[in-house]
């Protein structure tokens, strides 16, 4: 490398130390190297990045791997006691000296060093590096787990780097890996993650299936961490098909796991299964209406946040307490807590349509029409070209709402079509509500009213609102009839609806 420990270059060298000393100070006085520490340990650098380059590669291809090989064995020696430290240096000598077994063990630590402190991409590199040396290892039961551990532990990062399509392959891959060696547990985290997979591409059926199955294999042989992770994914599965109550019920029963020592506990997901749960659990009880225990969740995980300090929880926690704060109404909270979190999704791009789309929503919400439009744009786009699939129904809604509040009549109707298919093909039922009552404003809006159609929609709205439980789109329904029905002089009729609203809200 391009710094030089003296310590661990004597281990290496093996030269006298006289002779050693005088080689660097030659060295220094041709200005090749330079003293950058002194204490603790001597250390020095190249004064130029070529001449390191230069040097490097005038050594012959099997003198440079046994060097590698030898600076393992020698910080292995000095630093014993923490090599923890010296993670990232293991790792890199590991695998440019071809001691593949010592090379998975850093390499895989290392990735883990960097994903904890949401360096992804380094992660992702560390991870595929540890893959390909694992493949140089004897085929072994041993070795076979170690590669499907390593893809598991790759999948987080390359979620939160928006990498869907490569992340679904490594999980077929260690789906294929697991079943092959019969190991239940390891096919059981698998299968859980599989259903997040098939919600990522909107196959919801398939997810809420590899779901029930995952909870099925992690009852059958009492693993906790996976019943968690179960829960966690049919709680996503259910909660974007509209079934918010049997959602809610899931999460729940994680919220009430996850206390005292557990509450930092991730059991291999990105973030503590405490705050995701909650955050998941807050969504739900936003659309049923809950917001009293909503709020009280979403503040619980906004203060673990605290304490833990990592953009993907932090990011996820704060998109639910502001999408809380949206269906209440309450637009500052929401764009506090959610311009607070947009800054995040440089390190998590996964996360920047979800919080971007609910930040624009709430800017338009609140007047400031000009400001969402372009982030609202940016958001729907990103999220096709990242290959989410799921939540788009809303994204796109929201969007056309943003085109109705700009008076941008046809587009927002173009818009509110696109939505109302997307959640249609999908089965999202409780974002088809959503985009009926969308349809029946735009309706709504001409002067006069096109009332038969406009009514039409805000009823077909009202039956799947009224059948999952979601009461804040209830009574946004009959507000919007009651103010529809006044708009054309059905008085009677419009003070029914709006009384109606009224109460509800």
């Amino acid at each position: 490398g391009t710094d030089v420990p003296f310590e661990l270059l004597q281990a290496v060298a093996d030269e006298p130390e006289d002779r050693l000393r005088r080689g660097l100070a030659q060295l220094q006085a041709t200005e090749f190297l330079y003293e950058t520490r002194l204490f603790p340990d001597l250390e020095y650098t190249f004064r130029h990045a070529l001449t390191h380059e230069v040097a490097y590669g005038s050594l012959l291809a099997e003198r440079r791997r046994a060097l590698h090989a030898r600076i393992v064995g020698s910080i292995e020696a000095l630093y014993g006691d923490r090599l923890d430290e010296q993670v990232e240096c293991l790792a890199h000598h590991a695998l440019r000296g071809e001691v593949w077994g010592k090379a998975v063990t850093y390499l895989r630590q290392a990735g883990g060093k960097a994903f904890a402190r949401s360096a992804n991409r380094e992660a992702v590199v560390c991870f595929e590096q540890a893959l390909g040396a694992v493949q140089h290892l004897p085929r072994s039961r041993e070795t076979i787990e170690q590669a499907i551990d390593l893809r598991l532990a790759l999948r987080p990062a390359l979620f939160q780097l928006g990498e869907l399509s490569r992340m679904g392959d490594v999980l077929r891959e260690a789906q294929t890996l697991a079943e092959a060696v019969g190991d239940q547990a390891r096919l059981g985290r698998v299968t859980a993650l599989m259903a997040h997979s098939f919600w990522l591409r909107g196959d919801h059926d398939r997810a809420v299936e590899a779901g029930q199955r995952a909870l099925s294999i992690a009852t059958g042989i009492r693993d906790f961490a996976l019943q968690a992770s179960a829960n966690y994914y049919l709680g996503e599965a259910y909660h974007v098909l509209g079934d918010y109550r049997r959602a809610a019920d899931f999460l729940r029963r994680n919220v009430e796991r996850f206390e005292g020592d557990l509450i930092h506990e991730r059991f291999g997901m990105a973030g503590p299964h405490s705050v995701i749960s909650r955050a998941w659990l807050v969504m739900c009880l936003a659309e049923l209406g809950e917001f009293s225990e909503g709020i009280v969740r979403g503040e619980e995980g906004l203060r673990i946040d605290q304490a833990v300090d990592q953009p993907f929880s932090v990011a996820l926690a704060s998109y639910a307490v502001g999408s809380l704060s949206l269906r209440k109404g309450d637009l500052i909270r929401a764009i506090s807590l959610l311009e607070r979190a947009l800054p995040l999704c440089q390190s998590v791009p996964y996360y920047f349509p979800w919080i971007a789309s609910a930040l624009g929503y709430a800017y338009a919400s609140s007047g400031r029409v000009a400001e969402a439009l372009p982030i609202q744009e940016q958001a729907v786009q990103q999220a096709a070209s990242m290959g989410i699939t799921q939540w788009q129904s809303c994204w796109v809604g929201w969007l056309g709402e943003a085109y109705l509040l700009a008076g941008r009549m046809n587009e927002a109707a173009q818009i509110a079509q696109r939505a109302l298919d997307l959640s249609r093909e999908r089965k999202e039922r409780g974002y088809q509500a959503y985009t009926f009552r969308l349809l029946g404003e735009i309706h709504a809006r001409p002067d006069p009213p096109d009332l038969e159609t406009a009514a039409g929609y805000f009823l077909q709205a009202m039956v799947p609102a009224e059948e999952l439980g979601m009461r804040p789109l209830l009574a946004h329904c009959h507000l919007g009839l009651g103010k529809l029905y006044r708009q054309v002089g059905k008085r009677q009729e419009a003070r029914e609806h709006l009384t109606t609203a009224a109460t509800m809200l």
